[in-house]
């Protein structure tokens, strides 16, 4: 039986977010500054609200009705595939406020966005962010032509308050990851062949140890072997949602 533990510090609900017809899972976390509510849209779509303000990632019009949900104050894209970069999903959500982070590649198709690099750190809305290594080592579109090549896509660390959490994007279990520290919610891809079998998304989770991880962005890939890999390592919570 698949053991999980909660940490003191974190106090967590599970919660319906809902805007007229559409509904979809959500956690709570407790921070030391206020709540953090994470919303799971769907593969790669993420809605993190946090201190009033409402943080999306790769929101894709296929997996809701954008204009149905609250402005974005700041979108991060992980990279240019359509299934991450909607530009309908952005024209419902943007206003003239609204902060848009993605690579070089995104900023090639759509106008006003910050582009930020593997390795990059920058404070957006009070927001301390880093992008991260998202790539493919071993599953190739065709020999020698990974999926998503090395130093194209970002990941995305941001801090909320004390709590550190890790958008992987579509990668593989990468050598970097291992160099992430204190990650407390972890978002990892097993969308074969495109990212991680779940025998590589355990091991990226061994590598940084996250305190709750979600396998999201996962098609059609069997979420159970995820939670059997990892039943001997307690300490990383496993949690799984709607986010196929």
């Amino acid at each position: 039986m698949i053991k999980f533990f909660v940490l003191a510090w974190l106090l967590v609900f599970l919660v319906p977010f809902a805007t007229s017809a559409q509904k979809y899972e959500s956690d709570v976390f407790e921070t030391s500054e206020g709540i953090l509510k994470i919303t799971y849209v769907g593969h790669g779509s993420l809605i993190f609200t946090f201190g009033g303000k409402t943080l999306y990632v790769d929101p894709v019009s296929q997996y809701a009705d954008f204009a149905r949900l609250p402005k974005a104050d700041l979108v991060l894209l992980t990279h240019e595939h359509s299934d991450h970069l909607d530009g309908k999903a952005l024209a419902q959500l943007h206003t003239d406020k609204t902060v848009l982070v993605g690579n070089e590649a995104c900023a090639a198709v759509t106008e006003g966005i910050t582009v930020m690099r593997n390795g990059d750190r920058q404070t957006l809305l009070g927001l301390p962010i880093e992008a991260v290594p998202a790539y493919n080592i071993v599953h190739m579109r065709s020999p020698g032509q990974p999926f998503h090549p090395r130093g194209r896509g970002n990941g995305y660390v941001v801090t909320f308050g004390n709590k550190r959490v890790y958008v992987a994007g579509d990668t593989e279990n990468i050598p970097e990851m291992a160099q992430l520290k204190n990650i407390d919610i972890a978002f990892l891809p097993m969308n074969l062949p495109y990212t991680m079998t779940p025998e590589m998304a355990a091991a990226a989770a061994r590598s940084f140890r996250p305190k709750v991880l979600y396998p999201y962005h996962f098609g059609t890939t069997d979420t159970a072997k995820l939670l059997e890999l990892l039943k001997s390592d307690p300490e990383i919570e496993v949690r799984i949602r709607s986010l196929s």
